[in-house]
This record gives structure tokens, sequence and C-alpha cells, in this order.
């Protein structure tokens, strides 16, 4: 007689046509440039029915940038910043979450960009849980964070003639995400 695993828990993935995975870093020191990446999943593994764990994988693809400039896009894909051809994947994996107070929380993982795996802390907001017109349940959830690009080897600068550079180090994460459970 052979045992059967039987996992529990409620499996929750991201909605795509309904989430954003954004960030923002300064350009000539003065302003921020936006971006998005368009192509993601994520799934979380919670031991409730509520998405709130640390059991979180997320997978983007850094192909799928976009800036709102089809030559900086190109540029972001090159070997000078995300190298799409040599490493296809970011990869986000938690590993702790912290309690912060009712819907606030501090999400601890490990951040993989260029074959650089970097523990990062993100700060999330639970916004709750609701069902759809077709009875889908749903959750929200607001995930912002702060990364050094240098440390994952982003590291393309350029030194300008009135000082300074022209790319700050730290790039603003800002996610809004709607996840459907499974």
């Amino acid at each position: 007689m052979s045992a059967t695993t039987v996992l529990t828990g409620t499996q929750w993935n991201v909605d795509p046509i309904h989430s954003e995975l954004a960030f923002k870093v300064k350009h000539l020191m003065i302003s921020n440039v936006k971006g998005v990446f368009g192509k993601y999943a994520a799934s979380i593994k919670a031991d409730g029915d509520s998405p709130i764990t640390p059991d979180v994988r997320l997978t983007i693809d850094p192909a799928s940038i976009d800036t709102g400039d089809a030559g900086r896009d190109q540029h972001l894909r090159a070997a000078d910043f995300f190298d799409v051809e040599k490493f296809p994947s970011i990869e986000f994996v938690g590993k702790k979450l912290e309690k912060i107070d009712t819907n606030d929380y501090k999400l601890h993982g490990d951040l993989t960009i260029k074959g650089v795996t970097k523990r990062v802390t993100l700060d999330v907001e639970f916004g709750g849980i609701m069902k759809d017109p077709w009875g889908n349940e749903k959750a929200g959830l607001a995930v912002n964070g702060k990364i050094n690009r240098n440390e994952f080897g982003l590291t393309f600068n350029a030194a300008l003639e009135t000082g300074g550079v022209l790319l700050g180090e730290e790039v603003k994460i800002n996610a809004e995400f709607q996840l459907i459970k499974q």
C-alpha cells in the first residue's frame, strides 16, 4: 500500500490583466524614468484562505521591459543592463513575512537578477479579498520596495559634464497585484 501526500492550502496566481509591475529610476539626477515589465508570473501558496504568506514565487521576463521608448528598451535588454539572452528571467522567492499592522507586512526574500541573488525587503499592503461578478475569489496586494541596481550587475552609467551621473543607483519597485484563487 502506498502513501499519498495530500497538499493542503490555497494556491493564488496573479491575474495579469488587473496587475502591474512597475519601476522608476532617477535620470539626469533631476527626474524619474518609469517602466513596466509586461510578462511575469507569480504564485502564492497559503496555508489558509488568505494570500498572506511568505511562500511567494515571482518570475519576470526582462525582455518584456517597456519604458515608452523603443531604443531605450533595446538598450535595457542588452548586456549593459539585463542581458536577456544570457539571463532570460528575474526571480523572487519569498522567505519570511513580518506583520506590521492589520494590513501591512514586510516580505523578505531572495531576488535574482543577472545571476546575482540578494536578500531584499518589500513592503506589502493587503487590500482584502472579494468575489468578482463571475464568482472568482480575488485578492489585492500593493508591493513597494527599493533595490540598488549596481548590486545586481546593472552598472551602466555615464558621467555628466555638469557633475553627477546619468542614472541613479536606486530603483524603486511598485507593483499592484490582483490575485485569483485557484
